[in-house]
């Protein structure tokens, strides 16, 4: 089952998914049947299966269609959350009524992982008893069925909150909610937003926690490999299609990571996954404020207390065609052999974790769609916003993640002597975290510019930085900078909580936008950003994938692997 209508360039990479499964299962021997309603796809063209159904994904079709065609198995993984649904109430039918498979071999079935197993990573009661059991934590949360609810849960957990609704994909209508007044209205629409299901996760919203997504594959065995481990330059809270990350991680201490290793195998085996799974991750920083503080005072995190479980969706997820090319694996081949149980990793030869081996990183890159809506914002939330995206390798961390930008049309900086200047302006919170990144810009020999607040808090820490004013405050201001052609790049971190200066901020960034301006809004992304700066000292080279894995397995030789169908 396809992934059906989406939003545009939202289902990219589900269709992947469904190509290289329907490729692999040839191959392996089996007769393969694409059922999509989307024209815009590749898993829809004439050659890429034996037979399109192009017909809508709801039960009553694909039941026709399964009546007709009587499969061997039924694989809902790959489309994203749209077949996701269907799993149940397809397996709810098909024991009311089983249907004997064409080739004599039982009756029809959800292949993979159980209906039962997916329903459970939703449910939230069970999830949490689950994750009790495998003593794995989770942020404090809960769910709601009005405002009323969610309201108690957020007093509960503390300000700010995720608010969420279940099975819905590209985030759609996730909101990190900052206070009371704001919550009424986004819970209301979150409600809307899955007629199924009318309930809502409210979440504690942990800040300034560096975002982990984990892929995995799964046998009928019981065999659990992790095939990639990447970490978001975007903080917790932004939607993983649109956030840069990198492969292997860069930042996230080994004793975190082990944790996670350990984790991911017993959840896998747990759930009974038959093919991928995907798990996001939020690791808290090593010191974070004390809460019984209001002195600023920090308190020192074990590992163990650092590393919450966000989710988990036994399913491919957005990542699987990049983690595939970063490590040399066709991942979405391997998991469809997988699910039709002809074959186990051990036979395909992946047992090990590849991350741990690269000698180079990868870096993915979102390609935002922002110019073509005028007036809309562009600061990144947990809806996801991106069309596409692109990726950077090379042996250097920094190298990779200058190529993902100039990819993905971000334009750095000149280094040293250019006229152009770096557009600053922090919120109060993030000064402090900001001021060795204006140092390095300084050392980069990088003219500053900067709001009033910010200005002063630099040059009282050592750094030379011009003023300008706010738009608000009088002319000439930073967006007539911006018109004239002075800024080479924009550093922002929005203020919610000041009225003006969210207008102004919203002002610039549709200014950044109309010139073409590069324009970053997180520490994370600015720290990347320096680093990324300082590696175009050298020139950089383009490398084919084929420099990183001269050899990567075909679906061919992937299905000699398996037991004749």
């Amino acid at each position: 089952l396809g992934g059906g209508p989406n939003r545009i360039g939202q289902g990219i990479e589900f269709d992947y998914c469904c190509c290289h499964a329907s490729y692999a299962l040839r191959a392996a021997g089996f007769e393969t049947i694409m059922v999509n309603s989307n024209p815009e796809t590749v898993s829809t063209d004439y050659d890429t299966s034996n037979r399109l159904y192009f017909e809508p994904l709801t039960v009553e079709d694909v039941m026709s269609i399964i009546r007709i065609e009587r499969p061997n198995g039924i694989i809902v993984q790959f489309g994203g959350q749209t077949p996701l649904k269907l799993a149940e109430p397809l397996e709810a039918e098909l024991k009311r009524n089983p249907i004997p498979a064409a080739n004599g071999d039982g009756n029809v079935r959800v292949w993979g992982t159980s209906p039962a197993s997916i329903a459970l990573a939703e449910d939230r009661q069970q999830w949490l008893d689950t994750l009790t059991e495998l003593n794995i934590a989770q942020p404090s949360g809960g769910v709601a069925s009005s405002t009323a609810d969610a309201a108690k849960i957020a007093d509960r957990v503390g300000y700010p909150v995720m608010v969420r609704p279940s099975f819905v994909l590209g985030g759609r209508a996730m909101e990190v909610v900052y206070s009371p007044e704001d919550l009424a209205g986004f819970v209301e629409y979150a409600m809307t937003v899955n007629p199924d299901d009318a309930t809502v996760l409210v979440d504690k919203y942990l800040a300034n926690a560096t975002e982990l997504d984990v892929d995995a594959l799964s046998d009928v065995e019981g065999n659990v490999t992790i095939s990639g481990i990447m970490e978001h330059v975007e903080q917790a809270g932004v939607h993983s299609g649109d956030s840069a990350c990198f492969l292997p991680p860069q930042t996230v201490s080994d004793e975190c990571l082990d944790i996670i290793r350990d984790q991911v195998p017993r959840l896998a085996r747990k759930l009974k996954v038959v093919g991928l799974i995907n798990l996001q991750y939020a690791v808290l920083p090593a010191s974070v404020p004390d809460p019984a503080s209001d002195n600023g005072k920090l308190i020192d995190l074990k590992p163990e207390e650092r590393v919450f479980l966000i989710e988990a969706n036994p399913r491919a997820s957005r990542t699987v065609p990049f983690v595939a090319k970063a490590v040399g694996h066709p991942i979405a081949t391997y998991a469809s052999l997988l699910m039709s149980e002809t074959t186990t990793l051990p036979k395909l030869g992946f047992t090990e974790e590849p991350t741990k081996s690269l000698t180079h990183v990868a870096v993915k890159e979102a390609v935002l769609p922002f110019d073509k809506f005028p007036g809309a914002d562009t600061l990144l939330g947990p809806e996801m916003r991106s069309t596409g995206e692109v990726m950077g390798i090379d042996a250097s961390a920094d190298v990779a993640y200058a190529k993902a930008q100039l990819a993905a049309g971000q334009v750095l900086p000149a280094l040293k002597g250019g006229s152009k200047k770096i557009f600053i302006s922090m919120n109060e919170v993030s000064k402090e975290a900001f001021l060795p990144i204006a140092k390095s810009l300084q050392d980069l020999e990088l003219n500053l510019v900067a709001t009033a607040g910010t200005a002063n808090f630099l040059g009282q820490n050592g750094v030379e930085c011009e003023t300008v004013f706010k738009v608000h405050e009088g002319r000439p201001h930073a967006q007539d900078m911006v018109t004239n052609g002075e800024i080479a790049m924009m550093m922002i971190t929005p203020n919610p909580s000041d009225p003006a200066d969210s207008k102004d901020g919203r002002e610039l960034r549709r200014s950044a936008l109309a010139y073409k301006v590069p324009m970053v809004t997180t520490i994370a992304g600015c720290k990347a950003t320096v680093e990324a700066i300082k590696s175009t000292e050298n020139e950089l080279m383009a490398q084919p994938l084929q420099d990183f894995f001269p050899s990567v397995t075909s679906p061919a030789e992937a299905a000699k692997t398996c037991s004749k169908p």
